[in-house]
């Protein structure tokens, strides 16, 4: 009993709880991303290069040159899919742009928070002499 009720609390943690949340909120990011990528930028960077596939451009390690990706690979010939890294670090720069974007409009967000709270008061200039006369006649 003492292993399933200490396995409980553990799992119920605030920590354990908001790290799950968090990969579960990065998933969903993952795929928004995923198809802000696929759908709409990629899209626009085929346009602007004149509809070029990154995907699909490779190197052939062989000295051949083959038509496409799939007639190298069913050749038996080893290939460099330049394209594919191409393609992620697109993804990753997009990433990072969503990311930045979110988290400036979070801190925005805390400042107004902040500036729209006012500071606690202190105490007047009259109540600071009046502790200070206080202090020096304990003396």
């Amino acid at each position: 009993m003492g292993f399933f009720s200490d396995f409980k609390k553990f799992l119920l943690k605030g920590d354990i709880v908001a790290l799950s949340t968090a990969v579960v909120i990065g998933g969903a990011f993952n795929k928004i991303v995923g198809s802000a990528v696929k759908d709409v930028i990629m899209p626009i960077v085929g346009v602007i290069t004149g509809g070029t596939d990154f995907t699909k451009k490779f190197i052939a390690l062989d000295g051949e040159t083959y038509e496409s990706l799939k007639a190298a690979q069913e050749a038996g010939a080893a290939v460099i899919t330049y394209g594919n890294l191409i393609q992620a670090i697109i993804n990753f720069i997009i990433v990072g742009l969503f990311i930045y974007v979110l988290l400036k409009a979070y801190e925005n967000s805390k400042k107004k928070e902040e500036e729209a709270a006012p500071a606690p008061a202190g105490p007047t200039q009259e109540e600071l002499l009046g502790e200070i006369r206080d202090l020096l006649k304990k003396d």
